[in-house]
């Protein structure tokens, strides 16, 4: 354990473990011409496209975790790139459908090549993607992903330490 992370908690160290995965994949997919949010969005449009489906900018927001309105931002900038195709949903006409391009799913099979690589020298010291450490790891971050969290006032906070 690094010298940064001896007593720290555990919600400190989840954050410096995404901001240390997120600035290592913005690295990794700039040369492809993909921010880590972009990427999020079509590595999760891929394996949805993979599957048959063709996710609304809602449905794909609610697969990624980020603001509808922030994917439909991302997306308007994956359409200018010619990675990704925006169109009417004909069953509702308020909802925008997403589909890679050919050039978006080129781009994206790189990237995900790309990403996997980074997955697999973060999880070495586990043992490896592959590892039962790793499953285990995977598992507990998936427990607390379901965890519902509902904040907590401050002033609330204040009258538990009293």
């Amino acid at each position: 354990m690094s010298t940064a992370s001896t007593g720290a908690t555990p919600g400190f160290l989840v954050w410096r473990l995404s901001m240390k995965w997120r600035v290592a994949v913005d690295r990794a997919v700039a040369p492809l011409g993909l921010t880590h949010a972009q990427y999020s969005l079509v590595a999760s449009l891929h394996g949805m496209q993979r599957s048959g489906l063709r996710p609304s900018q809602r449905h794909l927001a609610d697969r990624t975790g980020l603001e509808a309105l922030y994917v439909s931002k991302l997306a308007r900038a994956l359409e200018t790139a010619g990675l990704v195709e925006r169109t009417r949903d004909p069953r509702d006409p308020r909802a925008v459908q997403l589909a890679l391009t050919d050039e978006g799913r080129d781009v994206t099979r790189r990237a995900i090549k790309v990403v996997h690589g980074l997955l697999e020298q973060l999880l070495e010291p586990l043992g490896g993607l592959d590892s039962a450490r790793a499953r285990e790891f995977s598992r507990d971050l998936a427990t607390l992903l379901d965890t519902p969290l509902a904040p907590v006032p401050a002033s609330e906070h204040e009258k538990e330490q009293t």
